[in-house]
């Protein structure tokens, strides 16, 4: 089968194996992308999901913080050069406050047409990729941090059983620690609860067919391989839930322990309700 190198390259990039065996995934999987990823997890060859993709836009993350809400504004170009341009910034910081005021919570004509018209003086392709508006509702608080020059930004959603809670300092200083801790480990999910039962039972196969191509595994007694199963299920639920993670602050306490600490400290329950996670270049 006639495999083209562009394909093999983007399987590359996307899931970090080497070119020879992307080759030979897409080759037994007929050149079909998607099995062909699946093929290289079950060999070991790639990680369960890599968050990075494969999209090489530059651009910007512009970010508003006022009165419980936050506005983002997410503007691609194609140079870092442009994503640096004062126009640029500026044209950017004005969005993301319109989005604040107008209450927009997503691309509007007023919004793409600043892009048009800035992208016609800076004679660049620049496009509107992404617009978020998140409301803290009753008992509620939302938080955000930009990362660095805005290559990312993350907004955050904490409740509270008791709405004072939030004036509290620690519980602010969790709310911030919780957002460096996305940034930083950029989580699939809020919790256990929210992969889809079809991507668990994904997972489960993928583990299964890596236990049947390890020759030491073969003379184990069924009950050990599926006590083997669960362990690698568990281990990476713990990895990708944000809840379950080990804290940026103290990986010794998972989010959730850190999260109940500052509750008690504050006389309070706290949950995480919400987050996101937006990074320039990625989907």
């Amino acid at each position: 089968m006639d495999i083209k190198a562009s394909d093999i390259k983007d399987l590359r990039e996307k899931t970090g194996a080497g070119m020879m065996d992307c080759k030979k995934a897409l080759v037994e999987a007929g050149g079909e992308y998607s099995a062909a990823e699946k093929l290289l997890r079950e060999w070991g060859m790639a990680g369960v999901e890599k968050r990075a993709g494969r999209a090489t836009n530059e651009g910007r993350v512009f970010i508003k913080e006022a009165d419980g809400a936050v506005s983002l504004v997410e503007i691609a170009c194609e140079t870092d050069f442009v994503a640096k341009n004062e126009d640029f910034i500026a044209a950017g910081n004005k969005m993301v406050a319109l989005v604040m005021e107008k209450g927009w919570t997503g691309p509007t004509p007023e919004l793409e047409n600043t892009v048009k018209e800035m992208a016609s003086v800076i004679k660049e392709n620049i496009t509107l990729k992404r617009v978020l508006l998140v409301k803290a509702g009753g008992g509620e608080y939302v938080h955000s941090y930009l990362h660095g020059i805005g290559k990312l930004g993350v907004i955050v959603k904490v409740k509270a059983d008791k709405a004072e809670a939030f004036a509290d300092a620690g519980v602010k200083a969790f709310a911030h620690d919780v957002a460096l801790h996305i940034a930083a480990f950029s989580p699939m999910f809020l919790d256990q609860s929210m992969p889809a039962p079809e991507w668990i039972r994904e997972q489960e196969e993928i583990f299964q067919k890596q236990v049947e191509l390890d020759e030491k595994m073969k003379a184990k007694p069924a009950n050990i391989i599926q006590g083997i199963l669960k362990g690698k299920l568990k281990k990476l639920m713990s990895d990708i839930c944000l809840v379950d993670q080990g804290f940026v602050k103290d990986e010794k306490m998972t989010v959730a322990a850190a999260m109940a600490a500052a509750g008690k400290a504050a006389g309070s329950t706290l949950q995480i309700v919400d987050y996101k996670y937006i990074k320039v270049g990625e989907a």
